[in-house]
């Protein structure tokens, strides 16, 4: 197959429909983010308006993000290319250029250019990637190390991953350019279900894997109760699954070593309703409609882009 060349993240695609991002609020002088605050303000001005905006009847609470964030969700590159761009001038809120990456931007009123485009809102793409062991789930590497982009180049939008896995773990990893379903994904609060193929370095007798099932003790506080299956013993081994509903760093490793063993082999199954399937490791496909409408109710009409089959290395 045909690899096309990664689009160049420098300047928006020609040919796209025009969004701008609805006026300029000063950054809040805290160093927390918001997730929401009031975007009304007293006399509807743009950038450097005195008034921190008025709450009364019909006030609606809408969004913020960050410059540098709404940039990289725009599908334009990654919050590092972000900032760097933000700090050369070619950025422009409301008519005036903005230096500052972490400026504040209201997703609704805020008219924001790039290189003297309108940004555009690109399609949205939900992508799911067999990642092979020895990849890194990060943009780029300071070591040249080989990294998760290097699998998607055909994709012709920037796109984030949806969590995150080891360097020597392999499986499902989801990637998109939709931040609200990516935090529903990830975040504890929604119990997304994660599912783990686990090779142990010595055979689990039935009394530890129930502890995995009831929950053991790590530094950083008690795991949730896990779902294990017992899949088969070797005469050294253990191969057993795990189904967690949270996603603390390296926590299925954590886990077994608090068992007194290592994890040999870990390969990620399955993120809630979407299994890795007969997927090739180190290729990807787009996520279905019907995959979609399995995570619940959208967070907003959009369309997930589908192809026949999947894609990148085979």
């Amino acid at each position: 197959m045909t690899r096309r060349t990664r689009a160049s993240h420098g300047a928006p695609a020609a040919g796209r429909p025009s969004h701008s991002v609805g006026a300029s609020r000063s950054r809040p002088g805290r160093t927390s983010r918001p997730v929401h605050r009031s975007a009304k303000r007293e006399d509807g001005s743009g950038p450097g308006a005195k008034g921190r905006g008025g709450s009364g009847p019909g006030d609606e609470k809408r969004p913020l993000k960050t410059l540098e964030r709404v940039l990289s969700k725009a599908g334009l590159g990654s919050r590092v290319e972000a900032r760097r761009w933000i700090h050369a001038g070619r950025v422009i809120v409301n008519g005036r250029t903005i230096e500052d990456p972490d400026h504040w931007v209201d997703l609704e009123r805020d008219r924001v250019q790039f290189d003297g485009r309108p940004l555009q809102t690109r399609e949205r793409v939900y992508l799911l990637l067999y990642k092979p062991t020895g990849y890194l789930t990060t943009y780029r590497d300071p070591q040249q190390r080989p990294t998760v982009y290097d699998l998607i180049r055909d994709v012709d939008t920037f796109i984030s991953p949806v969590g995150r896995l080891d360097l020597d773990t392999s499986g499902l990893l989801l990637m998109t350019n939709d931040s609200q379903f990516a935090e529903r994904v990830t975040n504890p609060d929604s119990h997304v279900p994660k599912t783990y193929l686990v090779k142990a370095s010595i055979r689990l007798t039935d009394p530890q894997l129930q502890h995995l099932r009831d929950g053991i003790e790590l530094a950083d506080g008690p795991t949730r109760p896990a779902h294990v299956v017992r899949i088969r013993d070797s005469e050294k081994y253990t191969h057993f699954e795990i189904t967690l509903t949270e996603g603390r760093n390296r926590q299925v490793r954590r886990m077994v070593e608090a068992l007194g063993a290592t994890v040999l082999k870990l390969v990620r199954v399955r993120i809630g309703p979407i299994g890795i399937g007969t997927l090739p490791i180190g290729a990807w496909r787009m996520l279905t409609p019907a995959e979609m409408r399995m995570f619940g109710p959208a967070r907003r009409r959009t369309v997930a882009r589908t192809l026949s089959g999947p894609r990148g290395r085979q």
